[in-house]
């Protein structure tokens, strides 16, 4: 028990520290479980709308939410609804596709299957950046994700031919998310709801703008920022992120997810396999499978005791899980300040725990 009491002590007081130490920071969460090496820590620091910080806050999660679009995506590939090979122009309708991938004259369009999308290797231009640079200077309440889609294929160019490259955008997501939508028949944020967090008891989780928890928080949901504009409210953020990543959730609901994912009780122990292995490099120590972000080890710098898998959002979130010492890690310090940086602060958590 000691050893657990210490490795307790030791994340606290690095949490508290890197909160109070950065100015950016408004309000952070962590949650750290081991259970196998008996330790639980939820922690909460700062303040939303002058209320103190409470670890079972719900925070927006920003492209944390892709794992979630990736999990429902697998579910329907394990259901036959959906198969990660498909062209996507077997789920999509034609004004979304007409023209969606078109690069010195040639459509490549019909060449985009669905595990390119979730892979982020379509090679299409991404629909966030651009427009979350308009929406800062000028809130859009008429947005919709669809016609975030729409105006990218209509003002961006594809950068590769499908399967050929990698780069990361939303606008992958987004189409996912209109693929979920038409194998259920469900909105997203439905088959949200009824497909995860109604069957594993997340009852405070919703997604930003476009659902409220079946159990309403008596706290608000954390404040989040981005560049310094808040953006829980902000008009049209919510349709520009949807299926990547609105996610909104307290970190004990984000646990319960990632428990039934690596147990097995949201997609296959095959389905999962994939999405973890059919990957490309995003960085340095860092490949991107179908919604995951997997640790790899490179030599010196990033030992073979920090492998863990899981995901990031621009807002400081994390959420990933160490299958040696069957750990998890979510938090988030709500601030796009931390987008690099919570992966620094991933590693030393990591290391504390592994030394105890």
């Amino acid at each position: 028990m000691a050893t657990e009491r210490r490795a307790a002590a030791s994340i606290e007081e690095l949490f508290r520290k890197q909160a109070a130490r950065d100015r950016a920071v408004r309000n952070a969460y962590l949650l750290v479980d081991a259970e196998a090496r008996g330790l639980h820590l939820e922690l909460a620091e700062g303040e939303t709308a002058g209320q103190p910080a409470d670890p079972a806050q719900p925070s927006y999660m920003a492209s944390v939410g892709k794992l979630f679009t990736a999990a429902l995506v697998g579910m329907l590939h394990d259901e036959g609804a959906v198969s990660l090979d498909d062209p996507i122009t077997e789920h999509l309708d034609r004004e979304l596709t007409d023209g969606l991938h078109v690069a010195d004259g040639e459509d490549h369009t019909g060449k985009i299957q669905v595990k390119h999308l979730l892979a982020q290797t379509s090679g299409l231009p991404d629909d966030f950046e651009p427009l979350l640079e308009r929406l800062l200077q000028s809130p859009d309440p008429g947005l919709t994700p669809r016609g975030a889609v729409l105006w990218a294929k209509e003002n961006r160019t594809p950068l590769f031919p499908p399967g050929e490259g990698f780069h990361y955008t939303d606008t992958n997501y987004h189409l996912l998310g209109f693929i979920v939508e038409r194998a259920t028949g469900l909105a997203f944020y439905e088959a949200l709801r009824q497909r995860i967090f109604e069957p594993l008891g997340m009852t405070r989780s919703s997604m930003l703008g476009f659902s409220e928890p079946a159990e309403a928080a008596p706290e608000p949901t954390a404040d989040a920022y981005i560049r310094g504009t808040r953006v829980n409210d902000l008009a049209g953020y919510a349709a520009l992120d949807y299926a990547g990543g609105g996610v909104v959730a307290p970190m004990g609901d984000l646990l319960t997810f990632m428990k039934a994912l690596v147990s097995h009780r949201i997609v296959t122990a095959a389905t999962l396999e994939r999405m973890r292995s059919d990957s490309r490099k995003k960085h340095l120590g860092i490949r991107y499978g179908y919604g995951i972000w997997e640790i790899v080890p490179v030599p010196v710098i990033m030992p073979a005791r920090l492998s863990c898998w899981g995901v990031l959002g621009i807002t400081g979130a994390f959420m990933f899980y160490h299958p040696r010492l069957e750990a998890h890690f979510i938090g988030t310090f709500n601030d796009s300040a931390w987008e690099q940086k919570a992966v620094r602060f991933l590693m030393r958590l990591i290391t504390v725990v592994d030394k105890g």
